[in-house]
């Protein structure tokens, strides 16, 4: 037994091995301050590198006689390692003094004293034993990783150690992190930073070829590590698929060994990976790799520069994982993986100069995710708006009131938003709600064992082999890699629900789920989709589905740039199918708007933005009429108006007057027009296109003038001006100035040159020949006769000897 005293008071560790046997790493350096300050603080933050051992030496001071230490990981697969590390440091096999508790896997016993678990699970305990009996310290390991889930069990883990449970310790351990905020969240605890003694990195830039995918760089860059370094590789990937395709693209090494490292392998392949052997190592890895796990060996690391988050799309009503850029963070840790041993290599799949533009910091997930589940959770805590928590990063408002109104429609919330025996239910499933809705209701209609199968490949859709989800599940059923993760999983959901066995329908259970992903392929045929919320998706190309009406759609994606998202897995429905999942879609209503260039009213039925049945209105409201006609104008323009010659140039003329004088004279500048066309357009009679096309723009944006401008509009925009012989001519007002054309013998004797617009604007003279054609343009009369006018005379004589060219034009007499 070790007895440590700090401020004179004994703490007893329970441990039976001597506190210097344990593993020679910084952090142990500093257990007795870490217990020390959680003795008299109640909480602390430990800031560590990775490989200090902040995840498995602490946990291990910490743990005491009386009361249970609970790690929370992250992921799975680091709650798995994690313990298992700290039970071979004691000895001991897994589910003895150190056990782990994951969905699905648990290994535990009543001898455990450190249990390691996922954030999610630890949630769920809380939700259930908001005092946490038998629990004395908490310690919330990687939590710079802000996952939605720790996120949202620190901010638990605050309220309850503040109304409930004040003799709750509460440790937060990181790499990386804003210690202070996080400090402040646990009442100004006090934080102990442990510097890490590591390696030095030496860092190499693999820019990708033109073109060139991800893979193959990553490709390249493992050739070169595996020519130039010793040790093993580590290589950092978005996905699983990446992992495949560079796995498939290296499988032609000799003397070395492939590994893939990801949280949906079974758990004999992640302890392969994780363990060394007599062939030298590539690992492939997704970022379960980055922090909370050792990986042993290391001497190079690979980065992709990519990672795979997950993000939603409120508007398009999609939700899934997006491959972003890494932070500058992350970057470092991984970097920092290759020199955890000795010196080390990391080969960074970027061009350099690009490495300043990585933000600073992951983006947490609160920020970015479907908030449905958090909804119902801060539900179950009793506080629906999460207004009287302490945050790290509070809900967005808007993501977390589309969150509530998803549990309002699965009726798992009241109309005062509080939880409902139904939400319960659902929250006791510990799956997304909507997966919930899909188990629990499923289980009624298809029967338990059906509705879990599908549910299963719902909320890990790696298990899926083909876009059909029917030909997935077949594939399964037979016998494929993953198939013992899919039953085990299946099986624990299928004893959480009750109901008579009938028969399997995938489409009806991911319509459940998702009923606003509800499909009906458009007209015209092709594998483009209309969603029920709207949103078109499209089929792969030679899809088995590609011959179906109706798709229940599970997953779907949309990449940038593309102009309809992908549909990754569906299953084949029908009308009667989706009217009966998507009750609460379902709405009829007459419906008036521009489609297709001309004014559609209907009566129409609909199940979200689909249309099931439609038939014509004969008298269609008139308010939403107006609307249509509106919305028409505003998309293909005024031109719908009829424009003839008389009203293109009052638009002419009004426009001068605006850039000339401005004040009230109005802008009729298409925009300007349309932004204002209630004010000057009656629509009163109008119904379709054909009508708009009748009605003359002249006259309706004369609506514009008051009648004190009216009375000045010919005044200061004349439409004529009268010649010294007494002819009138138009000016004309379609360029950026007005231009009056003038035969040059027409002038004779006029030595004024017109001024409009209140005298502030000179009228600019084309001076034509007897033929039409110009021979001169000026603002100055005075000076083209003295100075321009011999050379034009002396070149009209010779062409159009006929006509009179006097030397004397001021004094020619005047003539018609």
């Amino acid at each position: 037994m070790l007895e440590v005293c700090l401020a004179g008071s004994p703490f007893v560790v329970a441990i039976a091995m001597n506190w210097h046997a344990l593993p020679d790493l910084p952090v142990r350096a500093v257990l007795g301050e870490v217990v020390g300050l959680l003795a008299e603080h109640g909480a602390a933050v430990l800031v560590a590198p990775p490989g200090t051992g902040k995840t498995t030496l602490v946990p291990l001071a910490l743990a005491s006689e009386n009361t249970r230490v609970v790690v929370a990981e992250p992921r799975r697969l680091a709650a798995r390692a994690a313990a298992a590390r700290m039970a071979a440091l004691l000895g001991e096999r897994v589910g003895e003094t150190v056990g782990y508790s994951v969905r699905g896997d648990r290994k535990v016993s009543a001898a455990t004293r450190i249990e390691v678990v996922t954030s999610g699970l630890l949630v769920r305990r809380l939700q259930a034993d908001p005092e946490l009996a038998g629990v004395g310290t908490v310690v919330l390991d990687e939590i710079h990783e802000r996952h939605l889930d720790a996120d949202l069990l620190l901010t638990l883990l605050v309220d309850a150690r503040a109304g409930l449970r004040e003799d709750l310790r509460l440790l937060a351990t990181s790499a990386t992190v804003a210690a202070e905020e996080v400090s402040a969240l646990l009442g100004a605890a006090p934080v102990l930073r442990v510097p890490s003694v590591t390696f030095p990195v030496e860092t190499r830039y693999v820019a990708p070829a033109n073109s060139e995918r991800i893979e193959g760089t990553v490709s390249r860059a493992v050739h070169a590590a595996l020519a130039d370094c010793d040790g093993d590789v580590l290589v950092f990937l978005p996905g699983a698929a990446e992992i495949r395709r560079v796995a498939s693209a290296l499988s032609g090494l000799s003397d070395v060994v492939v590994r893939p490292l990801h949280g949906r392998l079974p758990a004999a392949e992640q302890d392969a990976a994780l363990r060394q052997g007599d062939q030298r190592r590539v690992i492939l890895s997704t970022a379960v790799a980055e922090s909370s796990l050792t990986v042993p060996g290391v001497r190079v690391v690979v980065d992709s520069g990519l990672s795979r988050v997950s993000k939603v799309d409120h508007r398009r009503g999609m939700a899934g994982l997006a491959t972003v850029r890494v932070s500058a963070s992350v970057a470092e840790q991984r970097a920092g993986r290759a020199g955890r041993e000795a010196p080390g290599v990391v080969y960074r799949c970027w061009p350099e100069h690009e490495h300043s533009t990585l933000p600073r910091q992951p983006e947490p997930e609160i920020r970015t995710v479907d908030l449905t589940r958090l909804a119902l959770e801060l539900a179950s805590w009793g506080t629906p708006d999460g207004s009287a928590l302490s945050w790290w990063d509070a809900p967005p408002t808007g993501a977390l009131n589309a969150g509530r109104e998803v549990l309002h429609a699965l009726g798992a919330l009241d109309e005062r938003g509080e939880l409902t025996e139904r939400g319960r239910g659902l929250a006791d499933v510990g799956l997304h709600p909507r997966l919930a809705r899909a188990l629990v209701d499923g289980a009624e209609l298809v029967g338990p064992r059906a509705a879990a199968e599908v549910v299963v490949l719902l909320d890990d859709d790696t298990l899926a082999s083909d876009v059909d989800i029917k030909t997935s599940l077949q594939r399964l059923r037979s016998g494929t890699p993953a198939t013992q993760r899919w039953r085990r999983e299946a099986d624990r959901l299928r004893a959480q629900v009750s109901g008579k066995e009938r028969t399997p329908d995938p489409a009806l259970v991911v319509a459940l789920a998702h009923p606003e992903r509800l499909a009906k392929r458009r007209p015209g045929g092709g594998p483009v989709y209309l969603m029920a919320s709207g949103t078109a998706v499209e089929l792969p190309s030679g899809s088995a589905l590609s011959d179906a009406e109706w798709l229940a759609v599970a997953v779907a994606d949309r990449e940038p740039g593309k102009r309809h998202g992908r549909i990754r897995l569906a299953a084949v429905a029908d009308e009667a199918l989706a009217v009966e999942a998507g009750k609460t879609l379902l709405a009829e209503a007459d419906e008036v708007s521009w489609q297709d260039g001309d004014v559609v009213a209907r009566r129409v039925r609909k199940l979200g933005a689909i249309v099931l049945h439609e038939k014509p209105l004969s008298t269609p409201n008139r308010t939403a009429l107006h609307d249509a006609l509106l919305e028409g104008l505003r998309k293909e323009g005024t031109g719908l108006l009829k424009w003839p010659e008389d009203a293109q140039r009052l638009r002419q003329r009004l426009a001068f007057l605006n850039e000339a004088i401005g004040g009230e004279w109005p802008k009729v500048d298409e925009e300007s027009l349309l932004s204002t066309v209630d004010s000057w357009l009656d629509l009163s009679k109008a119904r379709r296109r054909a009508d708009l096309a009748k009605i003359d723009a002249g006259q309706a944006l004369r609506r514009l003038l008051p009648w004190s401008l009216a009375s000045k509009l010919d005044e200061f925009a004349p439409e004529r001006i009268a010649l010294p012989n007494g002819t009138k001519v138009k000016v004309d007002y379609s360029n950026a100035e007005p231009v009056l054309p003038v035969k040059v013998q027409h002038a004779f004797g006029w030595t004024d040159t017109p001024r409009i617009a209140g005298g502030k604007v000179t009228v600019l003279l084309h001076l034509l020949s007897p033929a039409g054609r110009p021979t001169a343009v000026t603002r100055d009369l005075a000076s083209f006769w003295r100075n321009g006018y011999p050379l034009v005379r002396a070149e009209l004589r010779g062409r159009y000897p006929k006509h009179r060219w006097p030397e004397d034009p001021l004094n020619e007499e005047k003539r018609p």
